[in-house]
């Protein structure tokens, strides 16, 4: 099966091996576009690397990539998800993957670790107040500070031969130019992407856990099934 996977060109630099893995092929469409802040990356790692915080979070693969190769000073990192992981890895930073791949589940799984620690979040300049206020419920003092924007580019995605479309997050469906046809398999990456996609309209056949090697085994699963 041909699937187009919204991504940003800078994160999908995995995304083709794996799809083989699991007996895809894949095509990236990218409906956004990132702006790196680098005053906001700098200014971070000076923060971080002086011990400002005692714990930094990674939300997506980005801010990792930007950040981890200047990172000097140890923390407990957090990465939202393995591919997150792998690239701080690649940096030589070994960082706790958060089970469930949802940031609303972070301030629980530090549980009571939280208390009287500083968290750094490098993030897209979209603010989480969830977020935000679940670490300050466990104790926590959140440092949110954006380090990228994401635009829409406002080119239609080309679907052309794809078999299937894997929305990789909310927004990356709901800030698309795209147009659904008939017999093309719609894929969320997670449960808050399908939730958005039910919203709009365009109910999801198969809807993975939060990761991209997740979704293919639930598509997997959906296949054989089918």
């Amino acid at each position: 099966m041909k699937i187009a996977i919204t991504r940003l060109p800078e994160k999908a630099d995995t995304d083709q091996a794996l799809c083989k893995r699991y007996g895809h092929e894949c095509v990236i469409v990218s409906p956004l576009e990132a702006t790196v802040y680098e005053g906001a990356c700098r200014d971070f790692l000076t923060a971080a690397n002086r011990g400002d915080f005692d714990c930094i979070f990674f939300t997506s693969a980005l801010p990792a990539r930007c950040l981890a190769p200047g990172l000097r000073a140890g923390a407990r990192f957090i990465a939202i998800g393995p591919q997150t992981a792998r690239t701080l890895a690649e940096s030589g930073i070994t960082g706790e993957i958060l089970p469930s791949h949802y940031s609303r589940d972070f301030a629980s799984y530090l549980g009571g670790w939280l208390r009287g620690k500083t968290v750094g979040i490098p993030r897209a300049d979209v603010p989480n107040p969830a977020l935000i206020q679940s670490i300050e419920d466990h104790g926590g003092r959140p440092v949110e500070v954006p380090v990228y924007a994401l635009e829409p580019t406002g080119t239609p995605l080309d679907f052309a031969g794809a078999d299937a479309v894997l929305f990789t997050s909310a927004n990356s469906y709901s800030l698309a130019r795209w147009e659904n046809h008939p017999g093309l398999l719609l894929i969320a990456i997670g449960e808050i992407t399908a939730e958005r996609m039910r919203e709009g309209g365009d109910r999801p056949d198969v809807t993975g856990d939060g990761t991209l090697e997740g979704t293919l085994r639930e598509l997997n699963a959906y296949l054989t099934q089918d």
